[in-house]
């Protein structure tokens, strides 16, 4: 009897066990409430090994509005009467992420300039061109047969502020990108008292290749020591130890950084610009009315009035004096007229913008359907031959040549040497489908290429100017792989560019006084309950 009960003990205890082990039952799901590790330790254990600091919530960055992702059907929603067939209707899914609320200002980009101009002065020789390759085109303002003064105060005057940056290159534009993605982490760290608040007080600070990026801040850059105060910084990122080594082993700038600033793919700019998140009845669209529809204002003083910035004729880009339609010749403030209704401002009109997509006719969505990108060129950072990172420094910054001859550099000193390491642009772009010796053709990259537009070679002429050579191949097309794609209208535009699923291109490497630029920024989904609109 006693060695029954002693059975049945056991038997139960075991039961006990593997219960404890397995499921208690349907889960209701909703996310990670408390969280036990499979180590059995438990998040940021003050006699642990690893640290990982406290989820936050993400918040927007000044001036930023948040799309929640989606699925759509992007493309053109009216007859092709271009007859270019490069926006055929497609069903895509978008991720969730963060836009400009507007375009990149006048103001906004002089701020950027000032910055090069303080850290690297183009007095100094190493860095003359730092500056001089960052500058807007102004001189694309002058017309051979229209009077204008817009090439001396459009960008400089400070009426102009709050209009949109025109006359920056893709490749520009992209380099500011990456310049406010410092800068913003760089205010977020100083606001949280991980970097001295006289940054920028004490003149011996920002010096060149001083200056803060994150490249250095996420290698922990003796550099920075100065200005850097460890203890607010171990503080941020949820470290609870005085062991060094651990401390060591768990440093990593993960608390108060700004997400990556870039510029929005093809894709996400016309799933914001449609604002389909607003435009919905529980879980069904209620169909895309073309943009040409809902130019004029229905109510108050608006009433009959066009609302966005764009030609509405042959001589007329604003309508009759003293009763205007839109009430710009040219471009406007980006805050000028309403916003759509996810509050994004300039969408319609004002300035056409640069994506971040390399132009093809064809979007190949059978291969992805989800945040499509043509474009993706993965980097590596370079390391010396003792295998520690290469920095750049005044000898060795490489550039990009412009149009109009001037360079871009593609690192600041102080950053780290990046190489490409690959280069999708042509990836299953048609060449070899298009082919007439397609069984033979190995790939688009290196057999045939369909897209074989003008090679860009440049030279210094006797007087020491940078000059674009004349190609003298036989080409085929305008587009390479130095083609990007233009989203939206202008204020020089008819309103069949207003429609979002149009799309154009534009060499990367050139100026224009029509086009701007917006920036994004990744975000995560917000766990929000699911709302009739």
């Amino acid at each position: 009897m006693k060695k029954l009960k002693l059975f049945s003990l056991i038997a139960l205890s075991s039961t006990l066990v593997l219960t404890s082990c397995g499921g208690s039952g349907t889960g209701k799901g909703g996310g990670t409430k408390s969280f036990v590790s499979k180590t059995g330790w438990k998040p940021n254990e003050k006699q642990g090994w690893f640290f990982a600091g406290k989820q936050q919530e993400q918040k927007g960055w000044p001036g930023m509005v948040h799309v929640e992702g989606g699925t759509f059907t992007m493309g053109l929603v009216k007859d092709d009467v271009m007859h270019d067939w490069n926006n055929s209707p497609r069903r895509m899914q978008v991720s969730s992420f963060y836009i400009g609320e507007t375009e990149i200002t006048n103001y906004e980009y002089r701020e950027y300039l000032t910055w090069l101009k303080y850290v690297f002065p183009p007095s100094d020789p190493s860095f003359k061109e730092i500056y001089n390759g960052a500058l807007p085109d102004t001189l694309l303002w002058d017309n051979k047969l229209s009077r204008n003064d817009f090439n001396e105060t459009y960008f400089r005057d400070a009426n102009y502020d709050y209009y949109p940056v025109v006359g920056v290159a893709w490749l520009q534009a992209n380099r500011y990108c990456e310049w406010l993605t410092d800068r913003a982490n760089e205010k977020a760290l100083m606001n949280a008292g991980i970097i001295a608040k006289d940054l920028y007080i004490n003149e011996s600070n920002n010096q060149g290749g001083t200056a803060f990026n994150m490249d250095k801040f996420k290698s922990n850059d003796p550099e920075m020591q100065g200005y850097i105060n460890e203890q607010r910084r171990q503080q941020k990122t949820g470290i609870k130890t005085t062991n060094q080594r651990l401390i060591y082993a768990n440093r990593a700038p993960g608390a108060d950084m700004v997400t990556k600033f870039r510029l929005p793919t093809e894709v996400e700019w016309e799933f914001a610009a449609l604002g389909m998140e607003k435009n919905r009845e529980y879980n069904m669209y209620m169909g895309k009315t073309p943009e040409i529809q809902q130019l004029r204002g229905t109510k108050g003083r608006d009433r009959g009035m066009l609302l966005e910035n764009f030609k509405q004729g042959h001589g007329d880009y604003s309508g009759p004096a003293g009763w205007k339609n839109d009430g710009s010749a040219k471009t406007s403030d980006v805050r000028q007229y309403p916003s759509n209704a996810l509050g994004i401002y300039g969408m319609y009109g004002n300035v056409a913008e640069w994506t971040a997509d390399v132009y093809r006719p064809i979007i190949d969505d059978e291969y992805s359907d989800f945040n499509y990108y043509r474009g993706n060129a993965p980097q590596a950072i370079v390391r010396n031959g003792d295998g520690t990172y290469q920095m750049v420094d005044e000898t060795n910054i490489k550039y990009d040549t412009l149009r109009d001859g001037r360079v871009v550099a593609r690192n600041l000193p102080g950053q780290y040497s990046r190489e490409t390491v690959a280069n999708y642009a042509n990836f299953r772009d048609g060449d070899r489908q298009s082919s007439l010796d397609y069984r033979n053709a190995s790939d688009s990259s290196s057999a045939y290429n369909m897209y074989n537009g003008a090679k860009q070679t440049f030279f210094v002429d006797a007087n020491g100017k940078v000059k674009l050579q004349k190609d003298a191949g036989n080409r085929t097309s305008q587009i390479s792989n130095d083609i990007r794609v233009v989203k939206g209208g202008s204020w020089q535009d008819s309103a069949y560019w207003l429609d979002p699923g149009q799309r154009r291109y534009k060499a990367e490497n050139a100026g224009y006084g029509w086009i701007g630029f917006r920036v994004a920024q990744d975000a995560t989904s917000k766990n929000k309950a699911r709302t009739r609109r």
